[in-house]
C-alpha cells in the first residue's frame, strides 16, 4: 500500500474496486439537526444543519471515504450511521435491518458487528485502564469471553495490530501516538465486527506514522473482511485506502465517485479545489490552482439554492434559486451541481 504523504498522478493510481453487491450499510434521507436555544425559556430558534439530507450505501468489503473540510457534517453522519447520535429523520439499514426500529437488546447485539476508530487515540482511551482492560471491555460487556480465554485474544489482538502483548498491562501514557491508535483499532475489532467507522484516525498522527497505520488497516481488511467508512478531511488521505469517495459541503454529499474516477476528473468545483490544494512532489509540474473566496456559511444559515454557490467561481443566477440534486453524469459518477465540470 502506498504512503498516504506520496503524491503519484491520478493516472498512476489504481484502486481495488469492489463488485456491486447488495449494500451492508444503506442510508436514505439522513438528516441530523441540533437545536438552537435562547432565552429564558430555552427556546428553540432554529437549527445547526449538521447532515441534511444525505444518502449513501456502503458494501461489504469495500472501503468508502468520506472526505470535507471542518465541519461539514462528515463525522456527525458517521455517528448516526451507528446510532451512537439520534437521527432526526431518514432510514438507515444495516445488513437488510432498520437500525431505527430496534430496540435496546437488538442494537446492543448489532453493536457487536458495528465498531468505530476515534479521532484522538489519547482521549478515547481511559488512562486510568491498563491495555489489557481497555482491549477486553467489549468482550465483558458482551459476555464473549472472560479468564484465560480473554486474556489470550487479548494477546491475539494485540499480535494483530503490532504490538507485543507483553506489554499489556501498561497504561495509554506509556505509548506514543501511533502505538495508541493501533490499541484503539485492537479494541475495534475485538468483536470480530462486520462495518467500522474510522473517524479521521490518522490525523493527530506524524505523516509517516499515518502510512503505517493506514498499511495496518488495509491489511486487517483484507484479513478479517471487514468494510470500512473511512472519514478523513484530505483526499491525498483517502486516496490509497478507497474503493469510492463521497465530498461532504455544509451537510451535503455534493460528489460520489470511484476513486480513480474522482481524482482523474473531479466533477463538483468544491472537489477541484480540495485536489487542487495536494501538494505536488515535483515543484515544476504546471497545475492551476483553484483558490476560494470567502469563508464557509454557517450550517444554521445555510445559503439559498446551492450551499457552494457563495464560494464557487462558476456560478449563476440558477445557483442560487435552485438546490441541485445528486445526479448521475457517468456510471458510478454522481454530483450535485448545476454546471458539473465535465
Amino acid at each position: 500500500m502506498l504512503d498516504p504523504g506520496s503524491q503519484a498522478s491520478a493516472e498512476d493510481n489504481t484502486s481495488t474496486h469492489v463488485d456491486v453487491k447488495q449494500p451492508l450499510i444503506e442510508a436514505r434521507n439522513i438528516k441530523k439537526y441540533f437545536p438552537i436555544r435562547r432565552g429564558a425559556f430555552n427556546r428553540v430558534v432554529g437549527n445547526v444543519r449538521a447532515v441534511d439530507d444525505v444518502s449513501l450505501e456502503v458494501h461489504e468489503g469495500e472501503t468508502f471515504g468520506l472526505v470535507g473540510e471542518s465541519g461539514c457534517g462528515k463525522s456527525t453522519l458517521g455517528r448516526v450511521l451507528l446510532r451512537l447520535q439520534d437521527v432526526t429523520a431518514g432510514q438507515i439499514y444495516f445488513s437488510g435491518r432498520d437500525l431505527l426500529t430496534l430496540n435496546a437488546r437488538e442494537l446492543r447485539k448489532t453493536r457487536r458487528e458495528m465498531q468505530i476508530i476515534f479521532q484522538d487515540p489519547f482521549g478515547s482511551l481511559n488512562p486510568r485502564m491498563t491495555v489489557s482492560d481497555i482491549i477486553s471491555e467489549p468482550l465483558a460487556v458482551h459476555h464473549v469471553a472472560t479468564g484465560r480465554a480473554r486474556d489470550e485474544r487479548v494477546a491475539e489482538l494485540l499480535q494483530l495490530v503490532g504490538l507485543d502483548p507483553s506489554r499489556r498491562d501498561r497504561y495509554p501514557h506509556e505509548f506514543s501516538g501511533g502505538q495508541r491508535q493501533r490499541i484503539s483499532i485492537a479494541r475495534s475489532i475485538a468483536l470480530h465486527p462486520r462495518f467500522i467507522v474510522a473517524d479521521e484516525p490518522v490525523s493527530a498522527l506524524d505523516v509517516s506514522v499515518q502510512s503505517q497505520v493506514i498499511n495496518l488497516l488495509g491489511e486487517l481488511q483484507e484479513r478479517l473482511g471487514l468494510t470500512y467508512l473511512f472519514i478523513a478531511h484530505g483526499l491525498n488521505v483517502v486516496r490509497h485506502i478507497s474503493d469510492r469517495v463521497g465530498v461532504m459541503y455544509l451537510g451535503k454529499m455534493v460528489e460520489l465517485a470511484g476513486t480513480d474516477a474522482l481524482f482523474a476528473s473531479p466533477a463538483h468545483p468544491y472537489t477541484a479545489a480540495l485536489l487542487s490544494a495536494i501538494p505536488v512532489p515535483n515543484p515544476h509540474r504546471e497545475r492551476s490552482r483553484v483558490v476560494l473566496q470567502g469563508d464557509i456559511p454557517s450550517p444554521a444559515r445555510p445559503p439559498s439554492g446551492c450551499r457552494f454557490r457563495t464560494r464557487c467561481p462558476h456560478a449563476q443566477q440558477r445557483c442560487s434559486e435552485e438546490e441541485p440534486q445528486l445526479q448521475e453524469i457517468a456510471p458510478r459518477h454522481h454530483v450535485a451541481c448545476h454546471f458539473p465540470l465535465l
